[in-house]
């Protein structure tokens, strides 16, 4: 354990972003699944409403610094692409 008041302060910070963090890559991961979910079951507009839904996290998860922004951009490029698919 850190014996300074300010590492001591850093470790909780960080503890604090951490656990900030994995709510959000939580809920992000759960809008994938749930895009990949309609397009498995063929349903369009379930996919669509999904995707936007997605999108949405995933930037805002980028804005955040959770996920690098290039990583959010191919993250909903291939969503997208799926849902496209989708005849």
């Amino acid at each position: 354990m850190a014996n300074i008041k300010s590492a001591k302060k850093r470790i909780l910070v960080n503890k604090t972003k951490a656990e900030r963090n994995k709510s959000v890559k939580s809920g992000v991961k759960t809008a994938i699944k749930k895009v990949y979910a309609a397009v498995e079951a063929n349903d369009k507009e379930a996919a669509k409403t999904a995707l936007a839904a997605a999108a949405s996290a995933l930037d805002k998860a980028a804005k955040k610094g959770v996920y690098h922004k290039n990583t959010s951009a191919r993250k909903i490029s291939r969503l997208t692409l799926a849902v496209n698919k989708m005849a």
